[in-house]
């Protein structure tokens, strides 16, 4: 009775591991995010399996979970594939492997590619420390305050993007983050058309919009410099004063400082009360 996550390949068959074969070859019960991609891969793999596929996607992960969990506790074997890459990483089978580990049931990985870090490694930015952010919200307000958050990120970031909002999300990040911001776009990657293409934000804009963008799409995004987060605040704090100085009311110089620096204005306004403590 082992639950075992394997990691599938991007696009590339040839990317696929003796290990993951022999899973399949092997496996009682295999639950997988799409059984018509599971068939497709296990032809293109040249394998052959006797296991029952059962259906595992976000629509029924919930009831499915339930169901694995008690084929496990039963003494099955179940292998967890998803369309391309890791399970659980922006994939089903976080709950799955989360409440197998709950209840003691055995648990193995079969580690494999992964679009997340091949993609930092293709974007030719710094990899010693960096965020996977899964997919960038939808809704552009949503998006806004998702790159709100990732302002001062001193970490490279990983983002998944439909190919269809690539060009707003980053027309929304380069508006956040600053147009100069060193990112790369790598798209349908281990493919017959994979492509990096690496440069600032402000590049990649351009880049995304005189074309139409198709396939896969992982976007890497540059960290700040470290301790940019205090740079800033204290040039906000200084340029509030000075403004003050000059006569304008506290209010309108926090306002005027934030569209000059392009911070939110609960930023500027929380370094300005953050200094005045200290100054106590």
């Amino acid at each position: 009775m082992t639950l075992v996550l394997a990691a599938t390949p991007l696009g590339n068959p040839l990317d696929a591991s003796a290990r993951l074969k022999k899973a399949i070859e092997s496996a009682e019960i295999i639950a997988a995010e799409d059984s018509r991609r599971f068939h497709r891969l296990a032809s293109d793999l040249e394998v052959t399996f006797t296991a029952r596929i059962i259906s595992f996607f976000e629509g029924n992960e919930k009831e499915r979970t339930a169901e694995i969990l008690s084929l496990l506790r039963e003494g099955k074997e179940v292998l967890v594939v998803t369309d391309a890459g890791m399970p659980t990483i922006s994939d089903p089978g976080f709950r799955l492997m989360r409440d197998a580990i709950t209840e003691n049931l055995p648990t193995v990985v079969i580690p494999g590619p992964s679009a997340p870090t091949m993609a930092i490694a293709l974007s030719g930015l710094p990899t010693d420390r960096f965020t996977f952010e899964g997919f960038a919200p939808r809704a552009q307000g949503a998006r806004n305050t998702f790159y709100e958050k990732l302002r001062f990120e001193e970490r490279t970031m990983v983002i998944f993007e439909a190919p269809h909002r690539l060009h707003e999300s980053l027309v929304e990040a380069a508006e956040v983050l600053g147009g100069t911001r060193r990112a790369a776009i790598c798209r349908e990657m281990t493919k017959t058309y994979e492509e990096t293409i690496r440069g600032s934000l402000a590049e990649l804009i351009t880049w995304s919009d005189s074309r139409e963008v198709l396939g896969e799409i992982t976007l890497v995004i540059a960290g700040v410099e470290e301790g940019s987060q205090s740079k800033s605040a204290d040039d906000a704090v200084a340029r509030v004063r000075e403004y003050e100085q000059a006569g304008m009311d506290r209010k309108a110089a926090i306002a005027t400082v934030a569209e000059e620096l392009s911070l939110p204005k609960k930023i500027v306004y929380a370094a300005v009360v953050d200094a005045n403590k200290m100054s106590r």
